[in-house]
């Protein structure tokens, strides 16, 4: 009986201990060491052990990564203190933690080129012309005998692109007017090369003459151009490279991405402000400034936005000098800064807070929310407003996202993308040991 409840003791007794070393700080912050490490080549990396002990950190590629500031290939450490990590060149390095002979843990790092953008903040007037002409609905022809539209009849969807009508390309509509003339007056119908979502469709359409004004029509409302308003994000000085809005750009009618034919990025000036309130978000009143100066191209519509080259480096910013960026897996709760424009083309800085950001590996929109905790900016916008995507969101000195899209029911909040997916979307590879370089 006295050693069944010896037994009991002893077993209560080592389920406590386990307990508290499992709690404890040092146990937590061992087992959140990653397994893998992606870092800036010249950055300083302080990982936090907080145990009580030494060990020896032994160093695949000393000529990679120095550690505790030595080129040696084993390092004895105390981890008791921080142990600092410091990329010197682009590559690969294996950690391993040891405890005398007892491998603790090993990290894989990956040390990527060093990157400096210079962040944004500016207005800028977009331009978007099709890949093709854009299907946004449907319409009856009166022919005199009866009500018809040869393009739903001929299969046509909306959200349909038209890329092809008898084997040209097309992306401007007079080119359209031309052809569906000259195929209704030689009674002839159109081949057409029609993309709808991934599928590309062969479809034949007889255009048919409107008995109200002799015109040959499709039946079809089509769209070849879009424009608007948004926010620079980043300039990358080595590449030319850009990244704006933070969000892609959808047709107003049918709620689908614009596949890009070409496209130009021009100033613009804010006007007016329209302040949010729950329930209606705000918006910024801008003009396109000198459209005949065009400052760059875009190439790319994406969920993280538009991308391109821009000719010369964005003047009237806050920051004339690149600055580093953070990963996605780096950017911490807590107070930062937005740059964004809230009268004419001046770029000024409001404090907001980040209060939430979700851990994600692979690009995900909406990976962070935040909250616009500066008074002046509440005071003269009640929180974000439409016009202010793509508005950098700078950490510590460091570029870590984009403004994305606010809250209906709470203008003072909304969300923000990561700046590493914006990056990726611009030509810059982060997730693979590759040289830098913008495609």
């Amino acid at each position: 009986m006295i050693r069944q409840n010896r037994r009991k003791w002893m077993g209560s007794l080592l389920l406590l201990i386990t307990a508290l070393v499992v709690s404890s700080t040092p146990f937590q912050e061992f087992t959140s060491l990653p397994s893998e490490m992606r870092l800036f080549e010249g950055s300083l990396q302080q990982l936090q052990l907080s145990m009580p002990v030494t060990g020896t950190l032994v160093n695949s590629n000393p000529d990679i990564l120095y550690v505790n500031g030595t080129k040696a290939r084993e390092v004895n450490v105390d981890l008791s203190k921080p142990v600092s990590v410091e990329p010197k060149q682009t590559g690969e390095a294996k950690l391993e933690l040891k405890w005398g002979k007892i491998p603790l843990k090993q990290v894989k790092v990956n040390v990527l080129p060093d990157l400096k953008v210079i962040p944004g903040g500016q207005s800028i007037g977009v331009k978007l012309q099709t890949a093709g002409v854009l299907v946004v609905g449907h319409h009856l022809v009166n022919t005199g005998k009866e009500k018809v539209s040869p393009g739903e009849k001929s299969g046509i969807r909306v959200g349909d692109m038209i890329v092809k009508m008898n084997d040209l390309y097309i992306n401007d509509m007079n080119d359209v007017k031309k052809l569906v003339h000259e195929a209704g007056t030689k009674r002839q119908p159109l081949h057409m090369l029609v993309v709808r979502g991934k599928e590309k469709l062969s479809l034949t359409l007889e255009p048919v003459k409107d008995n109200k004004d002799g015109e040959y029509r499709m039946g079809l409302y089509i769209r070849d151009s879009a424009a608007g308003v948004g926010t620079l994000t980043f300039y990358e000085p080595k590449t030319h490279a850009y990244g704006a809005l933070g969000h892609v750009i959808s047709d107003v009618d049918t709620g689908q991405a614009i596949v890009v034919g070409d496209g130009q990025i021009v100033q613009a000036s804010v006007t007016s402000i329209e302040k949010g309130e729950s329930g209606n978000p705000g918006e910024k009143y801008a003009r396109f400034y000198n459209e005949s100066e065009v400052l760059g191209s875009i190439t790319r519509n994406t969920p993280f936005g538009i991308f391109g080259r821009m000719k010369d480096k964005p003047k009237r910013g806050k920051y004339t000098e690149p600055i580093p960026v953070l990963l996605a897996d780096q950017v911490q709760e807590g107070p930062a800064k937005i740059l964004t424009v809230v009268d004419g083309q001046k770029v000024e800085e409001f404090d907001i807070e980040i209060v939430n950001v979700v851990k994600q590996h692979f690009p995900a929109t909406k990976g962070m929310i935040i909250k616009i905790t500066d008074k002046r900016l509440l005071d003269k916008t009640g929180g974000i407003v439409q016009g202010m995507s793509g508005s950098p969101i700078i950490q510590n000195g460091k570029l870590v996202g984009a403004v994305t899209h606010v809250f209906v029911n709470d203008p003072t909040s909304g969300y923000g993308c990561f700046i590493e997916w914006m990056l990726q979307d611009a030509g810059f590879m982060l997730r693979q040991n590759t040289q830098l370089k913008a495609s």
